[in-house]
């Protein structure tokens, strides 16, 4: 019997194991998906917590209720990959040996990272939104606030579904407008980008519309710390932006695993063939979704489209067969711009 290994049970690892089982003989291959935690969040959804659109219990699942049948589950912390032996470290002492590894471990904020960030205000008046307990602390932040300097503050790139900073700022535009507080919100909108996105069309039509909404954007700012005391962020240059709330989208690391295992660049992304999604140092290694070094947006779409392609590809392995799916990197989103508008 030959073995399929599955690290993480996210949006990416939980569609290869649907669509693996039903390419794969149950009588040839064992399928096992392996994750640390059994409740699924719904990442996306986060967004809409601070202002009262979702509750805590729209975004989360069983992962149970997603797994095929016919598929090995285990939930444990993953200690190490040792790739060299085909076999993996999980917690406790447990061994699993696999023919094809297929890493899906994702990315984390990690606010640490940024000295200052993660200090006395955090989750009093420093926030973030990209978890649930940051999105659920500036709920509760914004039901009191009397308003002041909102500024939004994205750490470094890359970090999980580049839009949400943006809709984070239209959503709190309406949010306040509706409040009848926004002018006494002062909205900033903090980039180490040189414009409001990333591609020369869409900067040019997200910064109209950030203008339109009486929103300042400060670009190409890189920050290097966080002044708890005097409530400012200062850049590598010495710039401030001072606030009063501070909504930080932290730093984006893969998970420390693939640092323990030698397998991860200076971020602890996996270095992965772009086109093939095959791993760069081992050839029965595939990655798939925000754990690869991939050059496009770390965005629950691009696991899907990327999907298609490993599917294919990983066929194309099995079968000792040339690979014959190439990603392009495609991905699509839809940006919420309040008022229900988008």
């Amino acid at each position: 019997m030959k073995k399929l290994l599955i690290l993480g049970a996210g949006t990416a690892g939980t569609m290869m194991a649907n669509k693996m089982r039903k390419k794969l003989a149950r009588d040839e291959w064992d399928i096992t998906i392996v994750d640390q935690f059994k409740t699924h969040y719904y990442q996306p959804g986060f967004l809409f917590i601070p202002f009262g659109m979702y509750s805590r219990e729209d975004v989360i699942k069983p992962k149970s209720d997603f797994f095929p049948i016919g598929v090995n589950v285990i939930y444990s912390k993953i200690e190490k990959i040792e790739a060299t032996d085909n076999k993996v470290l999980l917690a406790e002492g447990v061994v699993l040996n696999y023919d094809i590894l297929l890493i899906a471990t994702g990315t984390r904020t990690a606010p640490e990272e940024t000295p200052g960030l993660k200090d006395k205000l955090w989750y009093k008046e420093i926030f973030d939104f990209y978890t649930i307990e940051g999105a659920l602390a500036l709920r509760d932040f914004f039901k009191t606030w009397q308003g002041g300097e909102l500024v939004v503050n994205i750490a470094e790139l890359p970090y999980k579904c580049p839009v949400a900073p943006l809709e984070f700022v239209f959503f709190a535009d309406a949010f306040f407008t509706e409040r009848g507080m926004r002018d006494k919100v002062n909205i900033t909108y903090v980039t180490p980008l040189p414009g409001a996105f990333t591609k020369p069309r869409a900067t040019k039509m997200l910064g109209e519309l950030l203008k339109s909404k009486n929103i300042n954007i400060v670009s190409d700012y890189n920050v290097a710390e966080v002044n708890n005391e005097e409530k400012k962020i200062i850049d590598f240059s010495g710039k401030e932006v001072k606030f009063d709330c501070l909504v930080s989208i932290p730093t984006n690391l893969g998970d420390a695993m693939i640092e323990r295992s030698g397998l991860g660049d200076d971020m602890n992304f996996v270095p992965t063939d772009k086109h093939t999604l095959q791993s760069k140092a081992h050839e029965n290694i595939f990655v798939i979704g925000d754990a690869a070094n991939l050059p496009t947006s770390k965005a629950g779409s691009v696991a899907h489209f990327a999907a298609e392609i490993l599917e294919e590809n990983l066929m194309c392995y099995i079968e000792g067969r040339p690979f014959t799916a190439s990603f392009d990197g495609h991905a699509n989103c839809y940006i919420e711009t309040g008022y229900g508008k988008g």
